[in-house]
């Protein structure tokens, strides 16, 4: 079984969506998500505090800041905005695919977890995340 879900973002942060994957497994399997960008990432987070979400975004921003800022001036990619080689960086350092095991429709996830894609890009997007669930 394959598919795809859209993700509109409005500017860097954490966009859950696992209602949305929640709804669309079956049976028993594997899941697999692949994002199909180079500037937004996946991630298996907590979701019942906000407040990891904020400060994940804050420590990354300060990891890899725009282009425009001084520590960052070492960077040759910045045709596409300042803010477009650091999303880069971020997406190098985190997942772009999640395996979630499936079992009687159900995601196996924790208590608190919540499937979330990691937008690093300034201004909003359509992102796409392909779905595949391989059966047991």
């Amino acid at each position: 079984m394959t598919g795809s879900f859209e993700i509109a973002t409005r500017g860097p942060g954490l966009y859950e969506f696992t209602r949305e994957v929640a709804d669309w497994v079956r049976g028993d399997g594997l899941l697999t998500l692949f994002v199909r960008h180079t500037s937004c990432s996946l991630l298996i987070q907590e979701n019942a505090d906000p407040g990891v979400q904020t400060d994940l975004a804050a420590f990354f921003d300060r990891l890899a800041p725009p282009s425009d800022h001084p520590s960052m001036s070492y960077l040759t990619h910045t045709q596409e905005g300042p803010d477009d080689m650091p999303a880069h960086i971020k997406a190098a350092l985190l997942p772009v695919s999640l395996q979630i095991p499936v079992a009687e429709g159900r995601m196996q996830l924790g208590t608190w977890q919540g499937i979330y894609l990691f937008e690093h890009r300034t201004r909003p997007r359509r992102r796409e995340v392909a779905a595949a669930m391989v059966p047991a």
